[in-house]
């Protein structure tokens, strides 16, 4: 094949790598906090519509603590319709965003409290001088475990699940104490009932998990669910986040920004397939409506 042809073919696929890829010259002028996006009340919308969240598939989103990055995970096709996942992040620089491919996906991120570990599953990366470091294994006693979702609270609890067989993944939890990471342990009933528990999300302080799961009572697939935090350090029963952040579609992946003011999820919104996801806010605000009443 001549060089030019060489040239133009891969052009092409650059250009045709996904429905939702720009080059830095094309993609859109965001200015602003939240990739300058207009703010969402207590009825959750799409996130970055057209940006972030497309009619393909997208999960994941979370910022860092100073909300200047912002990372999430993504499906693509090439050239030749092949689909793959990739790892994203939208920057903040001099108030304007900008985006880039990180690498091919990774595991799902979540960026520990004090912004100096990003997460990936059983695996992580540590912040240094220069971006991120290469990625590490959080050893032999979580290696074992088919982690799909870790976070952690700002005293360095983890808390994470298992993509089990047929839905009986496990949810657990692993305590630094006196400065040892304690062994992983499952969350109790009121976490680890029903099926299809997965991808928690521990509040910093630890006052409240979000997961989701399928239950009886829920709205038919899998639905979001939280847990307050007892007097006596138990957990309280599970509590359906209700009809406006749950559907009869999956939603999952809940998360809240680290400012506390937004709660992030996905939701399905075509088949059974999967084949369009997206990423969906709503304000924070939600959370306290569901609080118990001591």
């Amino acid at each position: 094949m001549k060089p030019i042809y060489i040239f133009i073919a891969l052009l092409l696929a650059v250009l045709t790598m996904s429905s939702n890829c720009y080059s830095q010259g094309e993609f859109p002028k965001l200015e602003g906090p939240y990739l300058g996006q207009k703010t969402p009340g207590l009825i959750p919308e799409v996130f970055a519509s057209g940006i972030v969240s497309t009619k393909d598939w997208e999960v994941s989103g979370v910022f860092t603590p100073d909300m200047k990055e912002f990372y999430f995970i993504r499906e693509v096709a090439d050239v030749e319709g092949n689909k793959k996942q990739e790892f994203v992040v939208i920057e903040n620089k001099n108030n304007r965003w900008h985006e880039s491919v990180i690498s091919p996906r990774v595991g799902q991120p979540f960026i520990a409290p004090d912004g100096k570990t990003m997460h990936l599953g059983r695996r992580y990366k540590d912040r240094t001088k220069t971006g991120w470091s290469e990625i590490k294994s959080l050893g032999l006693s979580f290696e074992k475990i088919r982690i799909m979702r870790l976070t952690a609270s700002s005293k360095g609890t983890y808390a994470f699940d298992e993509a089990g067989t047929n839905g009986d993944g496990v949810i657990r939890y692993s305590r630094l104490i006196d400065g040892k990471r304690e062994e992983p342990r499952p969350f109790s009933k009121e976490i680890n009932t029903g099926t299809w528990n997965a991808h928690p999300f521990i509040a910093p302080d630890e006052a409240y998990i979000l997961w989701d799961g399928r239950r009886d009572s829920g709205f038919g697939n899998s639905d979001i669910y939280i847990s307050f935090r007892q007097q006596d350090g138990s957990w309280g029963a599970a509590i359906n986040l209700g009809d406006k952040i749950n559907t009869d579609a999956w939603e999952a992946g809940a998360r809240v920004t680290p400012d506390g003011r937004y709660l992030f999820f996905n939701r399905n919104m075509g088949s059974d397939n999967y084949e369009n996801v997206d990423i969906f806010w709503v304000d924070a605000q939600i959370i306290e409506t569901l609080r118990p009443k001591e």
